[in-house]
């Protein structure tokens, strides 16, 4: 039984403004359509950081989803092409050498914004009202900490940070380590401690989000055509989890911090100091959660924790069926 269950969430009627911080990536890009399709979420901006491939591509790969979604007046953004402190690692065994292998990539029509994501966030940050924006970043968390460093006002302006990246008990770029985290341990450091309210959606959560076939058959019945992207983008996946890290079906992890923004409920949170690990031989990247009860009083950080899987594709099903099939009609 969890105990401390955080329950931060919209209120029925009022979506959750949020920041999207990515670095698509298959996963990303269903991150990106669920947040586009949920009316609980008002999407901000979508900014992109080096990881699962360079920057240029995963930038290239988050204004194909854009496209493919029909997703307009939202800015776009280039971020950091490299860690704070480190070499650049990506994830071509997982998401192939254009970062989103699997469906035919259309050149994009949108526009880049010419500011850098950095700016955007703190932009976007600052000019709305204190206490509404959410940032999600489902990468690396460079850009993250970047934004906090060069404007440290944003720490108590924003609402929380619900992050897709780390565990308590489990990593995959090594025994200890998440990728996401480990790219850049450092970065990660910075935001865990920077002040305000930090929600870790890891694997302990996402290795539940499997694309089952039964899974698979849902988003194929929607029969649109960003359903068939992503019905395309899992052929891959599946195939590049199954040889890599031997899953006979893949996680899909981004879209459950997404998803826990939209409910709290089908994302569940504990509260628990959370600290990262940047000097460890052994466990570098490591995100360190200790669970001993109770949380101590001015605990900030939380790590979801349990998932209703059900409902969890119900949210990204019914995000594709409102998103229809963009210039239709």
């Amino acid at each position: 039984m969890l105990h401390r269950e955080v329950s931060a969430g919209a209120c029925p009627g009022a979506p959750e403004k949020i920041i999207l911080d990515c670095d698509p990536g298959h996963d990303d890009a269903v991150a990106i359509l669920l947040a586009h399709g949920s009316p609980a979420i008002e999407l901000l901006a979508v900014t992109t950081v080096v990881g699962n491939q360079t920057l240029e591509k995963v930038t290239r790969n988050a204004l194909v989803v854009a496209h493919v979604a029909g997703i307009t007046g939202v800015p776009f953004a280039a971020g950091a092409d490299r860690p704070l402190l480190r070499e650049v690692q990506t994830a071509p065994d997982i998401h192939g050498e254009t970062g989103m292998d699997g469906p035919e990539l259309l050149e994009p029509d949108l526009a880049l914004d010419p500011r850098h994501a950095v700016d955007v966030i703190i932009d976007t940050v600052m000019t709305h009202e204190p206490g509404t924006v959410t940032l999600v970043p489902t990468g690396g968390l460079t850009n993250i900490a970047l934004a906090a460093r060069k404007e440290p006002r944003i720490v108590e302006r924003v609402k929380r940070v619900v992050l897709m990246g780390g565990g308590v008990a489990v990593g995959n770029w090594s025994p200890v380590a998440e990728f996401n985290i480990v790219i850049d341990p450092e970065a990660a450091a910075i935001v865990f401690s920077a002040g305000w309210d930090v929600t870790m959606v890891g694997l302990d959560v996402t290795h539940q989000a499997l694309a089952t076939p039964d899974v698979v058959a849902r988003i194929a019945e929607v029969g649109t055509g960003p359903a068939r992207f992503v019905g395309e983008l899992f052929e891959h996946f599946a195939r590049a989890y199954r040889d890599a890290q031997g899953f006979e079906h893949p996680p899909v992890h981004d879209p459950c911090a997404v998803a826990h923004v939209i409910d709290p409920t089908v994302v569940r949170a504990v509260r628990m100091p959370i600290v990262v690990e940047t000097t460890g031989t052994h466990t570098l990247g490591m995100t360190v959660a200790d669970r001993r009860a109770p949380a101590p009083t001015g605990c900030r950080t939380s790590a979801a924790m349990e998932l209703d899987r059900e409902r969890f594709w119900d949210l990204v099903v019914d995000a594709l069926a409102r998103i229809g099939e963009p210039g239709a009609g």
